[in-house]
Order: C-alpha cells, then structure tokens, then sequence
C-alpha cells in the first residue's frame, strides 16, 4: 500500500539517498522538506525531481508555521526526521547553530507531528494508528568506545569480526555519553524524541547510525575530501596519529535500513545501524589512495602514488578514539543486513566521483547553491 512519506533534510547526503531509494524502488510518495543550508544539493535529486510521486517544500524546520502547513497539506503518513547539522569540526567552531536546529528544530517537529496525529485520531483513526515519527541519529551519541574490553556472547552478530570479537560495541541501550557540540546535540534531539513517546504516545522510532559513505556526500567529509584532493594532488590531511577507528556504513544499504524500520520497526524501539567495517582513518586514506591509483585516468595531471600526499596534522579537540556498532537487533528482527562490504562500497564511491565530476566541481565553487532560487519560486 502507497504511502506518503514526509522526510526532512532530503536534499543532504543520507536524505537524498533515501529519496533516490522510495522513488526508484517502492510506489510511495516522497514530500522533501529542506532548508538548502550549503550541505542541502538539489542537484543530488536530479533523477527523481520530475517523478510525479516527489514534491520539494524549500523550509526550515524550525518554522512552526510552515511545518504545521506541511502536515496539512500532504497528511503524511510517516515522516523521516533526516534534517540536521551534522559536520563535528564546524560543530566546534559555532555550536549555536547546531542547538537551534538539531534541537529546537526537532521539538518544533515533533509538535507539528503531534497535533497532526491528534487530530487524525479524531479524523481518521485507522491512518493515525499506522502514522510513525522516525528520528534518525548517530552513533556519536555513546561517545567513545576507548579501551577494547571482552563482548558477552549475546552483543555478538554473524556479522562480527574475528577483529571486533574481543572489542565493545555499541548497543540499543549503551548510556549516552557524547563529546562535541554536534553528538551532544543529537543527544538532546534523541532525549525529546523519546519523551514525546513516552509522555504524549506519539507513535516513534530512533535509529543510530555508523559513518556514512557513497556517491554524492559532502567534499568536506573525510572519504570525499581524500578522494578529491588524490585527484587533484593536494594533501591528504590525516587527524593525529590516523588510529581513530570508525565503522563505515554505505549510504544506499542504510537507506534501506531507515525505510525498512519506518516501515515494520516497532513503535518506542531504538534500532542501531552499521556496516560491519572497522577501519581506522588511516586505513580508509590508505585504501582511497589505491583506488585512485588504479582508477583515476592516464591523463590525470598527478601521477604520483596517491599515498605520498598523506599529512598528518594536529588532532582535533576531543576526537574520540573509536565507534562501532553492534547492528545485530535490526537484524534479528527485521531482517536487514548490509548489501555492500567495504571493498565494494569504497570503490563504487570512488568510481562515482570519477564518472560525476560535474556534481562535486559545482559543490566546490559553489554555483550549486544557485538552485535555491528556483526552489523558492
């Protein structure tokens, strides 16, 4: 049965894959709701923009009105809480931005959609029984994992590494501990998602994710940003010592993950999302510089070994060490497991930047931004 989903921050990296991924493979409708802040690319929607079944609203989610308007015009039936600010560095450097939208912008989401849900249970008690708030998080939440300390039998997946079989991960129920201005946002955020469950009934969900990766990301990300500058030559900046360790989740497998939740997740429950691949920074540099030596064209003006560019440089303030996510429950009861590896993922992106050198160019000169004047008219 068609659905229509309401999804904010659609036109960002993991919103944008989402909307890709209704349109192209499911018949529900898609209603993007999208600030265009500089990480928000219309261009990223190129492919589903003329699909009848997809709308873009130009707003922010922290104006009431034009929420409340939002709900009543489309009458979703789930909405998709994707909207963000996202990037830990900028975090640092201004995190009022950060408390504005990652938390007021919720709690005035998360009142739109409840008085919208009160009233469909006076109109139409059969749509607001399957109405669903899905917030989707990070796993920056839990902090830092630090030291390797012993699973118990029960933490581990089929999908766990002989590697992470001697490490913690992060659970559903790992307390909330984090450290920048970014995760502790998204803490809050979490915090008023769960309070609006527990005290109103609003019918949610919550997702915390690994780090995402894949085809149209932001060049100021880590994979991207090492892609980009391989290619042009320029240093590859690696944080510290490069042994922060990450677990990196391509951007289309959790796009079918936050569908498959929104859609047969249950109703109160936290279901963490990962790819099952413990990297440290260092390595995924390492592996992007291989990639683009064997990938990038005979043409290219640098032909150097890409690895030669790597430059270490000053840690950033409380950088935690590592995050890794134990995705077993989404498994055992809902069935999603990542399609792709880190192999397979990591060079699907990295042949993506190559084949879609008109997108990112845009992004970094900027003139993609001038898709906002048409998203207002």
């Amino acid at each position: 049965m068609s659905k229509t989903f309401l999804i904010t921050g659609g036109a960002g990296f993991i919103g944008s894959a989402v909307v890709r991924e209704l349109i192209a493979n499911t018949d529900h409708k898609v209603v993007n709701v999208d600030k265009l802040t500089y990480a928000g690319n219309l261009e990223s929607l190129a492919e589903v923009a003329d699909s009848p079944r997809y709308t873009f609203i130009h707003a922010d989610i922290c104006d009431a009105p034009a929420m409340q308007q939002a709900f009543d015009e489309h009458q979703p039936d789930v909405v998709m809480h994707l909207a963000a600010e996202s990037h830990v560095d900028r975090s640092i450097d201004g995190p009022a931005e950060f408390i504005q939208t990652n938390v007021v912008g919720t709690s005035v989401l998360l009142e739109a959609a409840r008085g919208y849900w009160l009233a469909l249970k006076e109109s139409d008690p059969a749509k607001a029984a399957g109405f669903r708030f899905h917030h989707i998080s990070t796993d920056e939440v839990y902090g830092d994992l630090g030291e390797e300390k012993p699973l118990t039998s029960e933490a581990l997946t089929p999908h766990s590494s002989p590697a992470s079989a001697a490490k913690p991960l992060f659970t559903e129920t790992t307390p909330y501990a984090p450290s920048s201005p970014y995760s502790a946002s998204k803490a809050g955020s979490d915090h008023l998602v769960r309070a609006w469950q527990r005290t109103f009934g609003l019918p949610t969900l919550i997702t915390n994710c690994s780090n995402n990766y894949g085809p149209y990301h932001f060049p100021e990300k880590l994979i991207p940003l090492m892609i980009l500058n391989a290619l042009a030559g320029k240093p590859l900046p690696v944080y510290g010592d490069g042994q922060q360790i990450r677990d990196w989740l391509y951007v289309d497998d959790h796009a079918r993950a936050l569908i498959k939740v929104a859609t047969q997740g249950e109703v109160g429950e936290t279901y963490n999302i990962g790819g099952h691949n413990e990297k440290t920074n260092l390595e995924v540099v390492e592996t992007i510089c291989a990639l683009v030596d064997e990938l990038r064209p005979a043409s290219s003006s640098f032909q150097l070994p890409a690895s030669s560019l790597i430059t270490f440089v000053q840690d950033r303030p409380g950088h935690d060490l590592r995050y890794a996510i134990d995705a077993g429950k989404i498994e055992r009861e809902l069935g999603w497991v990542p399609e792709e590896t880190f192999e397979t993922g990591l060079r699907k992106t990295v042949e993506w930047y190559l084949a879609n050198e008109s997108w990112w160019q845009r992004v970094l000169d900027g003139s993609y931004q001038g898709e906002r004047l048409g998203a207002d008219a």
